[in-house]
């Protein structure tokens, strides 16, 4: 069972790197993690695409340190309760998807399998780059393999 850290709730960093609190669930943070990053996919989804790749891009150097931070204050390489990640591989997974519910649904699907299972190279990163970019570069992963799911489903669809 997670056990989130209190400091969650009282360190601002902390609060980002779980997910504005979402990864402080005591079970499936990373699902959870997923499922909260969805309202911000919504509110998103109207922008211009240079816009949203630009907020995607910023949240990834900024989770870069939250993550990477976090981690060494708590003394654990990737506590489970740290979802930032999440958040931005599903922001990826959902680039230059139009906004629907089925599509919000489907996206969620593909990054979290992708997530869990890690195929290669995702795998590999997880296991072998270290710090708060190793934390985020297998999401980031995830979520370009399940963007392109994504789009070939739109095609398809």
């Amino acid at each position: 069972m997670n056990r989130a850290p209190s400091s969650v709730w009282r360190r601002p960093t902390h609060f980002f790197a779980f997910g504005l609190g979402s990864g402080a669930v005591p079970f499936a943070p990373g699902t959870f993690g997923t499922l909260a990053a969805i309202p911000f996919y919504w509110l998103m989804s109207g922008l211009p695409l240079s816009w949203y790749l630009g907020l995607v891009l910023f949240a990834s150097l900024a989770g870069i340190w939250l993550c990477d931070k976090t981690s060494r204050d708590l003394g654990v390489h990737d506590h489970s309760g740290i979802v930032w990640d999440e958040f931005v591989g599903y922001w990826i997974t959902m680039a230059a998807v139009p906004f629907s519910w089925e599509a919000a649904l489907w996206g969620f699907v593909v990054f979290r399998v992708f997530d869990i299972i890690k195929p290669w190279p995702i795998r590999w990163v997880d296991r072998r780059v270290a710090g708060g970019f190793g934390i985020m570069l297998d999401d980031i992963l995830a979520g370009i393999l399940a963007w392109s799911v994504m789009h070939l489903w739109l095609w398809l669809h």
